[in-house]
């Protein structure tokens, strides 16, 4: 997939399009992810497009105050604009989800169904399961990485996943190597105490086709968040996929099969 380039406010943001005549879906990566995180779990029966988010993958950072969950959304409305490709399927993992859902209230004209993978926000920002990030990012921000990294290691957090989430837990430990530090820092602060700004009435309120995944073993995206997001939104489909900790190529192949039969049904 060719790397291509959207500026805004003055930021480059890399962008993404596998072509082809497959149904479209604009699909997005998890906080601290990129393309070959998209690329992997969509199955290439359909045409992915996805947005590097600021200060992910290619994409510059710009200012650190604009790194939010609204700023990211408004980003890939304007993708979506710019391509002339709404209403499209729209959907994400973990805060690529949050992006969409934000999206599927305020530009509803932008979205035609959504596709929400292993969530890790409802509507309240700041939800407790991401925490874990939030400590990393201060723990970079307050001491040098390998300081920070032994610090993590010695707590209870570092504890209590490696024996309930170890997915998550590997996450956490890479974001000591994501450089630079200080944007890394600010990222995973910011994006841990935000939300996607909308209320659980919003949710109940939509009415388009809605997929949603989850998976068990995973703290930072539980199965009980991906059940409540599905009783919201009405009519929304919640399949359970095998846990990525346990047998990732399951997983990978459980997100292929119900994103090709949900790009059929709608």
């Amino acid at each position: 997939m060719r790397r291509q380039t959207l500026v805004r406010d003055g930021v480059s943001l890399g962008w993404y399009d596998s072509g082809g005549s497959g149904t479209p879906i604009l699909f997005q990566h998890g906080l601290c992810g990129d393309i070959n995180q998209t690329r992997e779990a969509v199955p290439a029966s359909l045409r992915l497009i996805t947005l590097e988010c600021r200060a992910h993958g290619a994409s510059e950072t710009g200012l650190l105050n604009n790194l939010s969950i609204a700023t990211f959304a408004a980003d890939i409305a304007a993708l979506i604009t710019e391509l002339g490709l709404g209403p499209i399927i729209l959907g994400g993992i973990s805060m690529g989800a949050a992006l969409a859902t934000r999206l599927a209230v305020y530009r509803p004209d932008l979205v035609h169904a959504l596709a929400l993978v292993r969530p890790a926000w409802l509507a309240a920002a700041a939800p407790p399961n991401m925490q874990p990030n939030a400590e990393v990012g201060a723990l970079l921000a307050q001491m040098p990485v390998d300081a920070a990294r032994a610090a993590f290691r010695a707590s209870p957090t570092y504890g209590h996943l490696a024996k309930t989430a170890p997915d998550n837990l590997a996450s956490l430990m890479g974001f000591f190597q994501r450089t630079p530090i200080t944007t890394t820092a600010a990222l995973l602060q910011a994006i841990a105490a935000d939300g996607p700004g909308i209320t659980e009435p919003d949710l109940a309120a939509l009415t388009i086709p809605t997929l949603v995944i989850g998976t068990q073993h995973d703290a930072i995206h539980p199965w009980s968040m991906a059940k409540r997001l599905a009783a919201l939104i009405p009519g929304a489909k919640l399949l359970e996929a095998t846990p990525k900790s346990i047998d990732k190529p399951g997983y990978l192949a459980d997100l292929h099969t119900a994103l090709a039969a949900f790009s059929e049904e709608i």
